[in-house]
């Protein structure tokens, strides 16, 4: 089983370290992963995204046209991938950003207040974690045990005293994430 997804945002939103992350986390679990990063020429405020391969098998190629899975975190990222997700795949949106809701049937959308969310732990710059909370939640890629191992492992020194509140935001992602039956 191979999952692709792309993660894609503003410059500074987090996007190449949520996908880096879930690349350190599916290597970590003894998954075949890739990562691809893909920014601006600016540094804040530009555009990012990475497109991250997860799957049980080599994988045969790192370039993805339709992911299984999309997380949006601006507008102009939800403008470009919402139309792109596979039928049957996941559409992960940052609602504190983006008002547009998904007219599609054949996907499963899932609407995070990730700003809001991290916001609340202190700082909007961990709105990542929410958004990837909330994708192992509608979709156990990954057990959410593995990543916050991979989180506690591979974050900067600088941010090691924020290792506690990145794993509370990336758990309450993941409660948000859950389907409305679990």
């Amino acid at each position: 089983m191979e999952t692709s997804i792309i993660i894609s945002g503003f410059g500074g939103q987090g996007a190449l370290f949520a996908g880096q992350l879930l690349a350190y986390a599916g290597m970590d679990a003894g998954r075949f992963v890739s990562w691809i990063p893909s920014y601006g020429p600016e540094m804040r405020g530009g555009t990012a995204h990475c497109t991250v391969i997860i799957g049980d098998d080599e994988i045969g190629a790192p370039i993805v046209a339709r992911p299984d899975v999309a997380v949006t975190l601006n507008l102009p990222s939800y403008d470009k991938y919402e139309p792109l997700v596979k039928p049957g795949g996941l559409l992960v949106v940052n609602s504190s950003l983006v008002a547009s809701e998904s007219h599609r049937d054949d996907i499963d959308v899932v609407y995070v207040p990730a700003n809001a969310i991290a916001e609340e732990w202190g700082t909007p710059k961990m709105l990542n974690m929410a958004v990837v909370g909330a994708l192992l939640a509608a979709r156990p890629v990954l057990p959410l045990e593995v990543l916050e191992a991979a989180l506690a492992a591979h974050l900067p020194a600088s941010k090691q005293h924020l290792i506690e509140a990145n794993l509370q935001v990336l758990r309450h992602g993941h409660a948000v994430g859950l389907p409305a039956h679990a």
